[in-house]
């Protein structure tokens, strides 16, 4: 049985009026890299922060490597590597890597890392100085310092070149195929296609979407449209048949799941004509990664108004 690295139960989080993130409830295993996704806004950083221990969840459990992810004992077992902040400014990489390791009761040695990252060590110049990349890869190195069992990655790959990445994943997934288990926020789904077992989408603070690649990109097909709220989608699937659920996003859109057809497709056309109805973006096929972080981001938009 492999064991879970990360459970995470109910979790909310309240900023006085505004629910970040709303009952969310997800377990990453030992070895598996799991990608949390959504537009800005979406919760994602709230349910990071409450995972690792640097927020307060307002309800709800979290629990890391079978413990509080406060206490000590997780901490030195876990590593961070956050989009912003992370490096001191003004020291060279193998001395800010050294001081580090002094927070963790086995690090690995800063040297090795620092190469293995793609960054010598004998490299004197300050942490401010450094290109976007190489800070990048100087983050991940003081990510790895703990010789982690749970890792946390916020855009890993921001700013890196196209080698540089390369060099970046597969780093990550050789800490993967170790055992670790790998929390990776990013906007670049290039990342997600070369790295995600797993995939969750979050849509205002709720868990929209959730599977691995596959499962949410080509396993279901569909034809969505938009149309007045008030459309009577119930009558569009009795006249589609039983083959076809017809749902209505939060932000408007009407998707249509089964078959893509020429005849569905007709039908869809010719029931929204007799209602005096234009189907507006009216698109057949998979649903993509891009589909569901844009109903992600409509979504959001859509209850920022309400």
């Amino acid at each position: 049985v492999v064991p879970v690295a990360l459970r995470i139960e109910d979790l909310t989080v309240r900023y006085a009026n505004t629910v970040a993130v709303a009952g969310v409830s997800l377990q990453v295993d030992s070895g598996e890299i799991l990608a949390v996704l959504g537009a800005n806004g979406a919760g994602k950083t709230s349910l990071i922060e409450a995972a690792i221990g640097l927020r307060k969840a307002t309800s709800g459990t979290v629990t890391a490597l079978g413990g509080d992810p406060t206490s000590a004992h997780v901490r030195g077992r876990t590593g961070v590597m956050l989009q912003t902040g992370g490096l001191y400014p003004s020291v060279r990489p193998l001395a800010w890597l050294n001081y580090l390791s002094q927070l963790y009761p086995s690090p690995a040695p800063a040297r090795p890392l620092l190469d293995s990252v793609g960054l010598p060590a004998s490299n004197r110049t300050v942490n401010r100085r450094l290109s976007g990349g190489e800070q990048q890869r100087v983050k991940l190195a003081a990510a790895l310092l703990p010789q982690p069992e749970l890792l946390y990655l916020d855009e890993p790959t921001a700013g890196v070149d196209a080698l540089g990445r390369q060099s970046l994943v597969e780093i990550v997934r050789a800490q993967a195929a170790a055992g670790v288990a790998v929390v990776l926020t990013t906007h670049l789904l290039a990342d997600v296609e070369d790295l995600a077992d797993r995939v969750i989408v979050l849509t205002r603070g709720r868990v929209q979407a959730e599977g691995t690649l596959e499962e949410l990109t080509n396993a279901t097909s569909a034809i969505r449209f938009s149309a007045p709220e008030n459309l009577p989608i119930e009558d569009l699937e009795r006249t589609l048949g039983p083959d076809y659920l017809v749902t209505r996003t939060p932000s408007g859109a009407c998707v249509v799941d089964g078959p893509v057809t020429p005849d569905a497709l007709a039908t869809i056309t010719r029931w929204c004509a007799d209602l005096g109805v234009f189907p507006q973006g009216l698109k057949a096929g998979s649903h993509s990664l891009i589909d569901l972080l844009a109903d992600s981001a409509r979504d959001d938009r859509s209850g920022e108004s309400t």
